[in-house]
């Protein structure tokens, strides 16, 4: 533990501006001098005391609840002061002021100050001292903050059920299962004589099959949480006039983009976050990509590319009404010489995995011969809505949304990327013991990686820079 976490650390916990009630907690050791300093008496513990808070002359800065939560009984383990008061951005400052002020005063039996090193928190310093502390571990610390910025309910409760700590059982539980495996083949190369009879006489194979089953469904969980934690951003894009902006206002259910049958409407990304079963959706509009007329329309087809190379799916969208049921029209045949180029240039510039679907449009407005000729993709019409909910469910699908029965916790992507390692190294570990001869000391080594690995989730083995990585994302105050 660093030493600035033992100096005791005052913020206002709740988010700037103005509001009904606002929050400055304190968190430390020996900090009963700024509590009679400010609430003019001493508080019986985890009961919540209407008073006065005074500054240093004993006039009043306002009047509110005071709760004293000693240590270790209080969420960051320390002592833990919360002074509730209105949540005016003013009080709050001269409250928080008045508490920094308070730790400073000199006390009179020895002529030095109460608090020297009482200071302001840092970003997510109360959270990370309860984890430090024991409250919690790393994965439910960082629940919490997913928590306050989930953007959908489904998000809020996956959220809430890792931060009550499910998603560290289950990993717990992987632990166990490692570990116990891992102490079995630690224990054979004591004895290298009877080690092959000893492994198969303790099903080894049978402990790590199972341990690899639960390994896939946790994974199957961690990865929807991890689409839910961070969204999926989708782009439209096609040519000018194809219904782009219209099919951003059908699926936001707001006019949130300007629609005009002018070419060149769009010139500048729009940006909208919406929901499909609860899952986000970072939507984006583009210019239409053809070639620019002047240099803004230019720079808005640029801006265009651009959105669409950092995009986890891309509807392309095709305009019906330019397809020419015989396809013999001068415009027709441009129209889709242009969408073929489109559709080349999409499969060079992006990543395999990024997926692409071919959005019809304008459904409502052609005869079923032209309906007809359209072999993949999606038939919609943004105007009538028609298509829509089909549309809905091929985008969760491609970007492998699927809600799984045990229901979904929250994870960021350095827990994918951890147990993905653990399967790497699981998966290491079959292959020695299918082996005629296996090297022990190498699938001892597999285990022990996939242990290490598993146990940086819930921050059992975690470097500290990881730790400040985390830790500094939170608000102040929290």
């Amino acid at each position: 533990m660093l030493a600035r976490h033992h100096h005791p650390i005052a913020a206002i916990a709740t988010a700037p501006g103005r509001g009904a009630v606002g929050i400055v907690r304190i968190s430390g050791k020996g900090i009963a001098p700024v509590i009679a300093a400010i609430c003019g008496r001493a508080l019986a513990p985890r009961q919540a005391t209407y008073l006065p808070f005074r500054d240093a002359q004993g006039q009043v800065i306002d009047q509110g609840l005071a709760i004293y939560f000693p240590a270790p009984h209080s969420s960051t383990g320390e002592e833990v002061l919360e002074l509730q008061a209105h949540g005016g951005p003013v009080v709050l400052q001269v409250l928080l002021a008045r508490c920094l002020e308070a730790g400073a005063a000199l006390n009179p039996a020895t002529g030095r100050p109460w608090l020297p090193q009482l200071r302001l928190a840092q970003p997510g310093e109360f959270t990370e001292r309860a984890f430090l502390n024991d409250k919690i571990d790393l994965a439910q610390a960082e629940a919490i903050a997913d928590l306050i910025d989930a953007s959908t309910e489904t998000a809020a409760r996956s959220a809430a059920r890792s931060m009550s700590g499910e998603f560290s059982r289950v990993v717990d539980t992987l632990l166990e299962q490692l570990i116990q495996l891992r102490m079995l083949v630690e224990a054979t190369l004591d004895f290298p004589e009877e080690e092959i009879d000893f492994l198969q006489k303790a099903d080894a194979q049978g402990q790590l099959l199972r341990l690899q089953a639960t390994l896939d469904s946790v994974m199957q969980r961690a990865t929807q949480g991890a689409i839910l934690r961070e969204g999926i951003k989708v782009v439209i894009a096609g040519q000018p006039n194809a219904g782009k902006s219209s099919l951003l206002n059908a699926l936001a259910g707001a006019e949130l983009a300007i629609v005009t049958p002018i070419a060149g409407t769009t010139r500048d990304k729009v940006s909208q976050l919406i929901q499909i079963e609860g899952v986000p959706l970072h939507m984006v509009d583009t210019a239409g990509l053809r070639e620019g007329l002047d240099e803004v329309e230019k720079i808005g087809v640029a801006r265009a590319w651009a959105e669409i190379e950092s995009a986890d799916a891309v509807l392309f969208l095709h305009d019906l009404t330019r397809q020419d049921a015989a396809g013999k029209t001068q415009d027709a045949m441009h129209y889709m010489a242009v969408d073929a180029h489109i559709a080349k240039v999409l499969t060079d510039k992006l990543p395999k995995n990024t997926a692409v679907i071919d959005v019809w449009n304008k459904s409502d407005s052609v005869g079923p011969d032209t309906l007809r000729k359209v072999r993949d993709g999606v038939l919609i019409s943004a105007k009538t809505g028609a298509g829509l909910p089909a549309l809905r469910q091929q985008l969760l699908q491609v970007v492998g949304w699927q809600a799984v029965p045990e229901g979904v916790f929250m994870a960021r992507e350095r827990h994918v990327r951890a147990l993905h390692e653990v399967q790497a190294e699981l998966a290491k570990a079959a292959l020695q013991l299918h082996a005629f001869q296996p090297a022990l000391d190498l699938l001892a080594e597999d285990l022990r990686q996939a242990q290490l690995q598993l146990s940086q989730i819930t921050g059992a083995f975690t470097p500290d820079d990881l730790l400040g990585e985390i830790f500094s994302r939170f608000c102040i105050g929290k």
